[in-house]
């Protein structure tokens, strides 16, 4: 009878891990098709999904393997507590798995991250992929994958627009006609740069219009929306070929009239939104208005003088 019974234990526990494997197969599939959602609101729960997946299969495959040591005499007590042993064990041994664990959960739930973010982690940049109890998963501008172990972040650097600006101002000289046909001419090695170059754009590039500063200047604006640390090819490649165009047509036109810049709008600076504003704000309306001292005999004396 026991010899009968032999081979249906060793079906059911096939059947087990077979059925298992398949739920972690869902699970994981599941996960990566909420993950691909693009809307920005998702990207928190993004985020989570990741770790409760890696959590939920790690559960999974730790209770089907306790089921299948009972099948050979092993209790379960007895198995979660050498698991609880062991676990101490090698926690000892392995502090930075606890440390990959305690940061992943850091970053996740104090908004420093979410998936689909640009992000500069560690010298790498990327856009995050995933969240996981481990690592953290990028994808770089080469489209390789970057798998950051938690415990090595120290500085995360977020990109907010998803993208650098970087910003290229192409003085204009002439008449009417003159600026009109530097325009086209800046246009079109705009258009071939993006061509030769589509690698480091995120997205074509585009002309924000002219302007005229008080001087008198007048420049044409250029937006190149870049991965971090890849406006090489703009500073060199593009900046020469286009004061070499621009100087066959005007003898006098300079390298410094093409000028490549990072930076956002102008800020202002607001006092009024800073922390120590009403307490300044306070204390100078409670101060007494201070009346002028009436000048000294001595003083007066001079002035009669």
């Amino acid at each position: 009878m026991e010899s009968l019974l032999l081979p249906l234990r060793v079906l059911a526990l096939l059947a087990v891990a077979a059925a298992t494997h398949l739920l972690v197969v869902l699970i994981r599939r599941t996960a990566a098709r909420f993950a691909r959602r693009p809307h920005r609101e998702h990207r928190k729960l993004r985020s989570i999904v990741t770790v409760l997946t890696s959590a939920i299969v790690f559960m999974l495959y730790f209770f089907v393997f306790g089921l299948i040591l009972r099948e050979f005499g092993v209790s379960l007590t007895a198995y979660l507590a050498s698991a609880s042993v062991l676990g101490l064990a090698i926690g000892f041994g392995s502090q930075g798995i606890v440390q990959d664990v305690v940061t992943g959960l850091t970053l996740i739930f104090s908004d420093l991250i979410d998936v689909g973010d640009l992000v500069e982690i560690s010298g790498q940049a990327g856009v995050v992929r995933s969240i996981s109890m481990r690592f953290v998963e990028l994808e770089n501008a080469l489209g390789a994958t970057v798998f950051i172990p938690n415990r090595t972040i120290y500085n995360v650097v977020n990109y907010p627009s998803g993208y650098v600006r970087c910003l290229v101002d192409v003085t204009l000289l002439g008449d009417a006609a003159a600026k009109d046909a530097m325009q086209e001419t800046t246009a079109r090695l705009m258009t071939g740069f993006h061509e030769q170059f589509p690698g480091i754009l995120i997205t074509p590039p585009s002309i924000e219009g002219r302007h005229r500063v008080a001087s008198g200047k007048e420049f044409l604006r250029l937006k190149f929306r870049i991965w971090p640390n890849r406006g090489g090819p703009i500073e060199s490649a593009f900046v020469q070929e286009l004061v070499a165009t621009l100087k066959r047509a005007h003898e006098d036109y300079q390298p410094w009239m093409v000028a490549v810049t990072y930076e956002i709008e102008a800020r202002t600076t607001r006092p009024q939104n800073s922390l120590l504003w009403p307490l300044k704000a306070r204390r100078a309306r409670a101060a007494p208005e201070r009346t002028p001292r009436p000048a000294s005999s001595a003083a007066k004396a001079t002035e009669k003088r």
